[in-house]
Order: C-alpha cells, then sequence, then structure tokens
C-alpha cells in the first residue's frame, strides 16, 4: 500500500492545543466495524458502559521528561546554536537523539546545554561530547554527567518536547508539565507522553476498578521519532525508530490469565497496544520482554494480544493511522475519520478519543 492512501483533509482548527477539562469530558467515538451502528458518540467518562467485568485495561506507565535541550558548539571561536531532542537512553550517562543541525556536529565535538552563568545551580550544568554520529542526523551524546545526576540536569535544563503541530502554535509553559503526562506515569524514560491515557482521571480509574474491569501496567519509553514523518511512497519501505520497553513476568501471566477466562485485553495507547504484540507469540500467549522494539503495524497484520484500543485520532499520512486502519479495517477507519472531522472531534495529542473494536476478519 502507498502511504497516498492513508492521507485525510484535516481542517487547522480541528487540531487540540489544550486539553479538555476535566480530562475524562474528552468525547470519545466508539467504532465497532461493520454494520449498523458502526460509529456512535460518547465521552471518555462513559468507558465504563463499554466494557465488561473481567476485562483488563493496559497502561504505559512511562514518564515523559523534559527531552528537549538547547545548547552551543564552539569552534574556532566561533559559537552555534544547538537544538537537541533526547529520543533513546543507551547507558547511564549516553543518550541518542535527534539535532538540528546535526551535519555541523563533529565526533569528538563538545557541546554545552543550559546557561553556565549567573546563579544556576551545579544541578544545571550540563556538558557533553559527539560520541557518535548515525544515519539521518541521529547523533549519541557521553555526558560529563551519569545516572541520577544527569536525570536532575536534564529536568533542570530541559524543556517538554511538545509535538511539532502544537509547539508551532505555541510556545510550552508550566501547564503542559502537568498536562503531557498521565496521572498513572511512573518511569522515566519517554520523550512524548503516551497520549491514549492522558484522558484518565483518578475517579475514572476508581469507577472502572468498581465495575470488575482490572488494570496493569507496562512501560514503553516513546521516542522523538513518533513526531517524525513518513518520508517514503511505499509502506513497505518505511523503518521505525526503536523503542526501549518492557512488560514483566507477573504482568505477562496476569494477562494471559485475563484472556483464558474469557476478559478482554484492552490496550489503552498505540503504545500499549505494540508493545503487547512485540511481547506475544503467534498463539496470543504474551511473553515477558525486556527489549527495543520497532514493530511496525499496517493492514494485513493479524493481532495476537489485543481485543480493543482506546487512542487518539492521529496525523494524515502517520504509522498511527496506518495502525488503526489495520486493527479496525481501513474503510472503516476512513468512514470514523470523516465522522470524527464532520462532527467536530478534537485531533492528535491534546485531542479527543476512540474506542476501536477489531473487524471481523481478524
Amino acid at each position: 500500500m502507498r502511504v497516498d492512501d492513508f492521507d485525510f483533509e484535516l481542517p487547522e482548527d480541528r487540531i487540540a492545543l489544550r486539553p479538555a477539562r476535566p480530562r475524562d469530558s474528552a468525547r470519545q467515538l466508539i467504532v465497532h466495524p461493520g454494520g449498523e451502528g458502526e460509529l456512535s458518540d460518547d465521552i471518555v467518562a462513559n468507558l465504563v458502559n463499554h466494557l465488561r467485568p473481567g476485562d483488563a485495561l493496559v497502561f504505559n506507565d512511562t514518564k515523559v521528561i523534559p527531552a528537549q535541550l538547547e545548547g552551543t558548539r564552539e569552534r574556532d571561536g566561533a559559537i552555534a546554536r544547538v537544538g537537541v531532542t533526547l529520543h533513546m537512553r543507551v547507558a547511564a550517562d549516553r543518550w541518542r537523539a535527534f539535532v538540528r543541525p546535526a551535519k555541523k556536529l563533529l565526533v569528538g565535538e563538545r557541546v554545552r546545554f543550559g546557561s553556565h552563568e549567573g546563579t544556576m545551580c551545579s544541578a544545571g550544568l550540563l556538558d557533553a561530547t559527539v560520541a557518535e554520529k548515525g544515519e539521518g542526523g541521529e547523533i549519541e551524546f557521553a555526558f560529563d554527567l551519569s545516572g541520577p545526576d544527569l536525570d536532575i540536569a536534564i529536568a533542570t535544563a530541559g524543556h517538554v518536547p511538545l509535538p511539532p503541530y502544537i509547539a508551532s502554535k505555541r510556545g510550552e509553559d508550566e501547564q503542559d508539565r502537568r498536562d503531557y503526562q498521565t496521572v498513572y506515569a511512573r518511569h522515566e524514560g519517554a520523550v512524548a507522553a503516551p497520549t491514549g491515557g492522558l484522558h484518565f482521571t483518578d475517579d475514572l480509574l476508581q469507577r472502572l476498578r468498581a465495575h470488575g474491569v482490572e488494570e496493569h501496567f507496562v512501560t514503553l519509553h516513546v521516542g522523538a521519532g513518533t513526531f517524525l514523518p513518513v518520508k517514503v511512497d511505499d509502506i513497505a519501505d518505511h523503518r521505525m525508530h526503536s523503542e526501549l520497553c518492557e512488560v514483566s513476568a507477573e504482568t505477562a501471566d496476569t494477562l494471559n490469565a485475563v484472556r483464558a477466562r474469557g476478559g478482554r485485553i484492552v490496550a489503552v495507547g498505540t503504545t500499549s497496544l505494540r508493545l503487547l504484540e512485540s511481547a506475544a507469540d503467534e498463539t496470543g500467549i504474551i511473553h515477558p520482554f525486556h527489549a527495543p522494539t520497532d514493530i511496525f503495524i499496517t493492514p494485513g497484520y493479524r493481532f495476537r494480544a489485543v481485543d480493543i484500543l482506546m487512542t487518539n485520532f492521529h496525523l494524515p499520512r502517520s504509522t498511527l493511522f496506518m495502525l488503526v486502519s489495520a486493527f479496525s479495517g481501513f474503510e472503516t477507519m476512513h468512514r470514523a475519520y470523516a465522522h470524527a472531522i464532520a462532527n467536530g472531534y478534537r485531533f492528535y495529542s491534546y485531542g479527543d478519543s476512540s474506542l476501536l473494536f477489531p473487524q471481523d476478519t481478524q
């Protein structure tokens, strides 16, 4: 299939610049592929009405770090500015990053992030060496700090890397540090939020528990590659950036037990889905998993581990629109997105939600 097959027109005013308040007041499009009642409108607060006791919600508990850094490089007395978005930690003192402008940095050069002037405390001092240069402008930095000291320095010097479709319209502020984080975030390492879960509130979680819906957690540290456009014409030629993730043995066993007794696995967000599908074998059994994944899901993929998907509305021509088209059907999702646009749904990271059921052919 071609990338053009996944294109659609989205009016500019459908892009959400702030989330709904409260979070679970966001709208939710319920998608049951095929037949009468394929599409129905609701709100996230009513999620409990669409799930059964014994179902299991699977959340990605990664925590967003302020991974966007501005720095300077000095060479022959000239100072140049460098913009960096960290996207994968590879050691206690090393991160891979996307850099602007990457071509002008040389292996062995030093980059200074933040400000070393005035009253900034030592936690804000952040220097690094260009350790490696990869394809497509990716650079590996070796920082002078390591472990928790490096984490503190990044938190002090960095900014939340808002998606470009938001950042191009307004600057990041303190509210984003709260909004662009799920209420259950635990493990630091993501440079983008698992946005399907941004709609949950403590009250909604409590009502789901009272209904008999289980909650389980996996971790996939979302990388900056999620923002990159697909640059090929044929989707078979696209390569995903890998992201670090983990499914514990306990969680794998529990989720297998849910399915064995007839419960459904509900992935909250495409990151949870991609991780569960990476951890599952051909029979649908989920195994412990601790490794990077670069799984790329397109129409024709046979889903093994996930029965229902809750996710936001995604970019035209994106890998995530390809994924939802694989899950609920190519034609169904084009109809669903047309319905969402015509009925004023809000799109992307701070936008509304959809609850997707699989197409019958799976």
